[in-house]
């Protein structure tokens, strides 16, 4: 799969898991689990890069003991998410268009 269009959905998988309520990275790879595989070392970064470009907001809370960072999806963010799911339901089109539905 081309790297872009991969890095576009997992930004929007990533998205869509924090879009109903704030989450931390274990939950965001076990909610996503069925739908897309995704790795610690692949979610951090997709973390940071959301968050840098303000889809995210985060805070860090005390759990058990340790510190835990949760993730917050911004008004921006939602604009991404819904932005995001337009771009794959055209690409839903043009495969149904392509290959007639069949995988």
């Amino acid at each position: 799969m081309d790297i872009q269009l991969k890095k576009g959905i997992l930004d929007v998988c990533v998205l869509y898991a924090i879009s109903k309520s704030e989450s931390y990275g274990y939950k965001i790879i076990s909610d996503l689990q069925g739908i897309i595989e995704i790795s610690e070392s692949t979610l951090y970064p997709i973390l940071k890069r959301l968050e840098t470009g303000g889809f995210l907001t985060t805070r860090t809370a005390e759990y058990s003991g340790r510190l835990r960072r949760y993730y917050k999806i911004t008004p921006l963010g939602l604009k991404k998410l819904l932005s995001g799911r337009n771009d794959l339901q055209e690409i839903m089109a043009i495969y149904k268009k392509m290959y007639g539905g069949n995988l």
